[in-house]
């Protein structure tokens, strides 16, 4: 008896706890599916009459703002600034954790960079995002957005590196292997937990990056958090709580999802690498 009823306990606490935690999503949710009057006289969580004009109304202002270009924008520059992220944080976390390459110097730097308030970084990189032509463009937002991913790859990946045997890398020299193919077809199989949960984590970051698309961007490169802004006083008679509410909720869309199917990838990496 003791055991289902432990189980049960350990359920409401898991779901209260989810609960708690997923309320703003949840009252977004709710509101995207209220007309502007149940709104007003309505705030809680239950729907009177569920909607989809919030939704319609999103789509129908894709002359003004186009929430599917700003959603492609923001895919486009995330997947760039990821990439390119993990291509750089990768090799040069094994440099530092097997052959002590700026370990005790470089690291802290890059990683104190990230403590750096962003703002302070924003009329330099314009300036020369102006001279080099990468304004407002998708590729000069990845590039940033890369940056910004840097410190927590590299502490992911050190850590990573760090914890896998050095024998089998050892093995792998006594083959003829060299440092790029040990990289490559050793410690890279091994890391794939760890290069899944990057790219996760990475990519919701850079999605996420709010101030770099405000000042980088005007018109062809608008990010979603930046083009979700616009939705707020889109009609200019205040703001639209509903029409805003499903902005916001198809905004999260892409990384949910990404999320969700790497999950699963990260699960089958962690279960090969314990067998092999």
């Amino acid at each position: 008896m003791k055991r289902p009823l432990t189980q049960a306990l350990r359920w409401i606490v898991f779901a209260v706890a989810a609960l708690a935690l997923n309320i703003p999503v949840i009252v977004t949710l709710v509101t995207s599916f209220k007309t502007a009057g149940e709104v007003s006289r309505n705030p809680g969580l239950i729907i009177e009459q569920p909607t989809l004009a919030n939704y319609a109304t999103v789509f129908a202002m894709a002359d003004r703002f186009d929430i599917i270009r700003y959603g492609l924008n923001s895919i486009a520059a995330a997947s760039i600034g990821t990439a390119i992220a993990v291509i750089l944080a990768f090799p040069a976390a094994y440099g530092m954790t097997r052959l002590g390459v700026g370990r005790k110097w470089l690291m802290p730097i890059v990683v104190n960079l990230r403590a750096v308030p962003l703002i302070i970084f924003a009329i330099p990189l314009y300036m020369m995002y102006q001279q080099l032509a990468l304004l407002d463009t998708q590729l000069g937002l990845g590039l940033i957005l890369a940056i910004v991913n840097l410190p927590l790859m590299l502490i992911m990946f050190v850590t990573a590196i760090d914890a896998l045997p050095v024998e089998i890398e050892e093995a792998a020299r006594l083959d003829g292997a060299g440092t790029w193919a040990i990289l490559r077809h050793v410690v890279g199989p091994i890391s794939r937990a760890t290069i899944a949960s990057t790219l996760v984590l990475g990519f919701i970051t850079a999605w996420n990056e709010f101030l770099f698309g405000l000042i980088l961007t005007t018109k062809s490169a608008v990010p979603v958090t930046v083009g979700a802004s616009f939705f707020f006083a889109a009609s200019g008679g205040g703001v639209q709580w509903g029409v805003a509410a499903a902005v916001m909720m198809l905004s999260t869309l892409p990384p949910v999802l990404i999320g969700l199917f790497l999950y699963r990838q990260v699960g089958l990496s962690l279960t090969t690498g314990a067998v092999k």
